[in-house]
């Protein structure tokens, strides 16, 4: 029995051997032609020999190394540039847009001072300026107009009172000289009267 156990014991670590064997012979050929550069040095790594202190790399596999390297860096740097490409083009597309955003910005501005004034005597003024003005001057003739009222209601009535009292001068002196012409012809008759008696 010992025997038995010994054969399957055997014939396991056989068939084990040989299926590692066939991994590691699958690995080989795949281990350098695919996968990260990481995954790489720990293939190198795991298929190099030891001499001394040192691990024996075969120059194929440092070669094919070397060279998946470079052409990693080559990837990466065009990954980079077409990044930075990209990155140019959205800084670009993005200025541009600020610029439109600047450009339509001064445009809603144009058109709301336009919607708020109009011209006027080919001056633009703002409504709210045109409103003041407006009621401004109405207020400025209405006061004129008042003191203009009141100014002629007095002058009026000043003009009244010096009609009236230029009547009654006309007719002091209306009464003035008829009273002159009655005494000057009493006075002439008096004098004929007082001639005739000498």
């Amino acid at each position: 029995m010992r025997r038995n156990n010994l054969i399957v014991l055997s014939a396991a670590i056989f068939i084990f051997a040989a299926s590692f064997q066939h991994t590691e012979a699958y690995a080989q050929e795949g281990g350098l032609d695919r996968g990260s550069i990481k995954s790489q040095f720990e293939y190198i790594n795991s298929v190099s020999t030891n001499y001394q202190e040192y691990k024996v790399i075969r120059k194929t596999q440092l070669d094919q190394l070397e060279s998946n390297i470079i052409d990693s860096i080559g990837a990466y740097q065009k990954q980079i540039a077409d990044i930075n490409i990209q990155l140019n083009e959205q800084k670009s597309s993005i200025e541009g847009l600020n610029a439109e955003i600047i450009q339509t910005n001064e445009a809603l501005e144009d058109a709301i001072s336009q919607k708020d004034s109009f011209s006027f005597l080919g001056f633009y003024l703002h409504k709210n300026l045109y409103n003041n003005l407006v009621w401004g001057l109405i207020i400025t003739l209405a006061l004129i107009l008042i003191v203009s009222y009141f100014r002629f209601r007095r002058s009026h009535v000043v003009t009244a009172e010096t009609k009236k009292r230029l009547d009654e001068v006309q007719e002091e002196y209306e009464q003035h000289r008829k009273n002159t012409l009655e005494r000057e012809r009493k006075l002439n008759r008096q004098l004929v009267d007082a001639l005739n008696k000498k």
